[in-house]
């Protein structure tokens, strides 16, 4: 990547970054990610942004002592470039629905809950035979939790989010700031989720690359076979760009 100041780079996590597990506790972090990411925002000038469905606490228990501009629960809590931060608020209604989806999904050993503090998710990987029974009582949820509420699908997981929080509209929040204004969005992610934050990468004259080969229609540019491939190459820019003062392995 050349003439950094021209360009601002958005990444997904899971998926992307890094491998999809089985469960959401059990993906692996390599040990020099972080200090790859580290030194890519500081060659970028600061204009990168992790943009995920995790929480940002999440994130930083991953990256840890990294720390990094992120767009947590797919936009409903931020940390932008300069530490400020902001996040939605749960409900009543909406608690009561998360109550409901941890009393009463199906086969409870295998479809896991993952509660995201302001969203809420089940993951089937594990019971693929249960997307329906999973996709009919999220939306029993969602009609709990009310308007604010909306049901978002991803891999083998289906999510309860805000309703006004996307991975575009976050991008574009970042494209505000300082530190990313006036810069060509590049953003980098794997599944349906990631499609807005693509879309709007393109309307800001950037370009929006997919990792991984499973079919489906998609708005990215380029195709990358898989996350191991992307780090490869960030770890690839990290040290050509900035030696190891940036990537001490």
């Amino acid at each position: 990547m050349t003439s950094p100041e021209r360009f601002a780079l958005f990444l997904d996590i899971d998926g992307t970054l890094l491998d999809i597990a089985p469960t959401p506790g059990a993906v692996a972090v390599p040990d020099d990610l972080g200090r790859d990411l580290a030194a890519l925002s500081r060659y970028l000038g600061g204009s990168l942004a992790l943009v995920t469905g995790r929480s940002i606490a999440t994130v930083d228990a991953f990256f840890a002592p990294q720390r990094f501009a992120v767009a947590g629960l797919h936009g409903a809590e931020m940390r932008f470039a300069d530490g400020t931060r902001y996040g939605t608020a749960s409900s009543e209604p909406f608690n009561k629905a998360k109550a409901l989806l941890r009393l009463r999904r199906p086969e409870p050993d295998k479809v896991i809950f993952e509660d995201k503090g302001a969203a809420v998710a089940l993951h089937y990987r594990l019971a693929p035979a249960a997307q329906h029974a999973v996709e009919a009582l999220m939306e029993e949820a969602r009609r709990v939790a009310g308007d604010d509420w909306y049901v978002l699908r991803g891999k083998m997981v289906i999510e309860l989010r805000p309703a006004k929080a996307n991975k575009g509209d976050a991008l574009k929040s970042f494209m505000e700031t300082a530190e990313f204004s006036g810069r060509l969005p590049i953003a980098i992610g794997d599944d349906l989720t990631d499609e807005d934050m693509f879309v709007a990468a393109k309307q800001g004259g950037g370009a929006a690359i997919r990792v991984g080969s499973e079919p489906g229609i998609t708005s990215a540019d380029t195709v990358l076979h898989s996350p191991a491939d992307l780090r490869s190459r960030l770890g690839s820019i990290a040290c050509s760009r900035l030696g190891s003062q940036g990537t001490s392995r």
